[in-house]
């Protein structure tokens, strides 16, 4: 596929996820998660020649234009959904697959202690919500979904939804870690307050030894 049937298909993915989209022209004419794209395929195949500075311009014009950041020598595979995308950040060693959603304020970035591969790597149909931050050389499994302002420090089964900071699983290949799991992005479980009421429980618990006089 060359890169003006690339970025057709590209735009047409975004067509197809966001209800908002009227038109393919106005895909191609007002979404900056499609501009984006265009910007990266030029930085990306000019950065293969061995042009760096000129990649590295180019992509500086997309953040500009854009409000989201992409390396040039980042690995994008097709199908990206860019939504909304203000504040997204790329890392130069991220790699991404296919029919991928990123929405905005998302950073795929470096923790500063790695040399070599040192952000993310993103597997295929991965989902991730708003103000996530995937960080060091993390391996995202396939079809995983993130919560809106995850942190992740590690890596992330395949199959998997994982939310919070640090990010947890919640459901793994179909079936929730805990009862109240759900997909809706709406409706993910409160990480924090499962892990209070756990630890209420706990107290409780102990409470009650210590009132009987038994062993704690």
């Amino acid at each position: 596929m060359n890169v003006f049937s690339q970025l057709m298909a590209d735009a047409r993915n975004i067509r197809e996820k966001d209800p908002a989209a009227a038109s393919l022209a106005q895909v191609l004419l007002l979404y900056p998660g499609f501009h984006v794209l265009v910007f990266h395929r030029v930085a990306h195949w000019l950065h293969r020649r061995g042009h760096g500075f000129a990649a590295r311009l180019v992509s500086q014009w997309a953040r500009g234009f854009t409000g989201i950041e992409i390396h040039p020598a980042a690995r994008i595979g097709r199908g990206l959904f860019i939504d909304h995308g203000m504040g997204v950040v790329i890392g130069e060693t991220v790699e991404i697959g296919d029919n991928c959603t990123i929405y905005h304020g998302v950073t795929l970035g470096g923790t500063g202690k790695h040399t070599g591969k040192r952000h993310p790597t993103v597997g295929d149909n991965v989902l991730i919500g708003a103000g996530s931050q995937i960080l060091g050389p993390v391996l995202i499994g396939d079809n995983v979904r993130l919560g809106a302002g995850s942190v992740v420090l590690a890596d992330i089964p395949a199959d998997s939804t994982a939310i919070g900071c640090p990010a947890r699983v919640v459901r793994r290949r179909g079936r929730a870690v805990r009862p109240s799991d759900d997909l809706d992005q709406q409706a993910f479980p409160d990480v924090a307050a499962q892990k209070l009421a756990e630890i209420t429980a706990r107290l409780e618990a102990l409470e009650r030894a210590v009132a009987s006089g038994g062993n704690l």
